[in-house]
This record gives C-alpha cells, structure tokens and sequence, in this order.
C-alpha cells in the first residue's frame, strides 16, 4: 500500500531566494514532487505548459474556482494564479512528497486544507542583504524596489506561525536545513508505523 505523501510548504520575501531553494531540493532530494500551478495568463519566453504553469485561459480558470477546484488562488495584476487539488492529489497519491512556493495567504489555505501540511518560511540573513539581492535582479527601480522592502517588513511578521525558519544566507547550508526538515518529518512515528507495523506487527498484542 502506497502512503499519501506529505505537503512542504515554501514561503517568504521576494529576494529570500525561494526560487533557487526549491531547485536544489529538486534535484537533492528523492521523492519530491513539485506543485505546478495553474495561470491565466500568456506563457513567457520558454516557459512550458506543464512544467512551469498549467495555462489556461481566464473563463477556464474561474469556472475551476467556481467547482472548488483550488486550494488556494490569487488575481495579481489582472491575471489568475493557483493550485487545483488535483495537482496536489495525484503527486500524493503516488507516493510523492510535494513542495510548494507560495505566499503567507496561499500557505494559511494550504493549512486549512491540510493540517498535516509542515509550512517553512524563508528569511534573508539581514534587510540590508535583502535590499542588496532585488537590486542585484536589476529588475526594478529604486522606487519599486523601496514597495518591495516595505511590503516584505509587513510579510515576514507571519513568520512566526510557521513550522520551521530557514536563515538563507547561504544556499547550500539553507537547502540541506529544509533537507534536514524533510527527513526528519519522513521519520515521524505518525508517518513510519503503519510500515513497521505491516513488517513487525508492533501493535499486536
């Protein structure tokens, strides 16, 4: 018998390198699926429907919401972003552990949904390294980025509701630290018993 797998929620502010976290454990860890979300927007450059978004158009995308197809969505800048349930149950139902990189309100959805659900939060070593990385993107103005940092001060706050805080000053240390989260989680009595009981019936008489 196949055990569902279990849901790594990544979360944190633009900058804290989420991104990149989640592509080390990729490729580190066995057994771990990564939730694909659907969109209603265009895809971008080489971006493959599949792999980077599930793209569908925004009458497609409404009536999922409509049917309770979602965990969690989101409308930003006119366009749809969410998880369907089905992307999260398929993966779990093979045996997959699935991570997600999703924001404070997409990870309290993840949770209501499912409690057994273990939420990580990303934080930079410091602000000043946070402001230096949006700035390195050379992706914004100075004004733009001056938003991002103020809306990441009034994000991080929900760190503390999380499970776990991971420091990622830097990328390797931070991915073998949710690494170490992941195994240990796998290693839980609750997550392990039924397999030692099917192999030593431990909970015979």
């Amino acid at each position: 018998m196949t055990m569902s797998g279990r849901i790594y929620v990544i979360s944190g502010p633009s900058g804290a390198g989420k991104s990149s976290l989640v592509q080390h454990l990729m490729q580190g860890v066995t057994g771990l699926g990564y939730s694909v979300s659907h969109t209603s927007r265009r895809p971008r450059g080489s971006e493959v429907d599949g792999v980077n978004y599930h793209f569908v158009d925004k009458a497609t995308f409404k009536n999922m919401i409509e049917k309770g197809g979602f965990v969690e969505w989101a409308e930003v800048y006119q366009d749809y972003y969410g998880t369907s349930f089905s992307s999260l149950e398929g993966q779990r139902a093979r045996g997959l552990d699935v991570i997600m990189d999703v924001d404070v309100q997409g990870a309290e959805n993840v949770r209501r949904h499912f409690k057994e659900s273990i939420l990580i939060y990303i934080l930079p070593p410091s602000l000043e390294a946070l402001e230096r990385r949006l700035k390195e993107r050379a992706t914004d103005d100075e004004s733009a980025i001056g938003v991002r940092i103020e809306k990441a001060l009034k994000e991080i706050k929900n760190c503390t509701w999380y499970d776990y805080i991971i420091f990622n000053e830097d990328l390797l240390k931070a991915t073998e630290e949710v690494e170490s989260v992941i195994i240990s989680e796998r290693c839980r009595t609750s997550h392990q018993l039924s397999k030692a009981d099917r192999l030593f019936k431990v909970t015979s008489p």
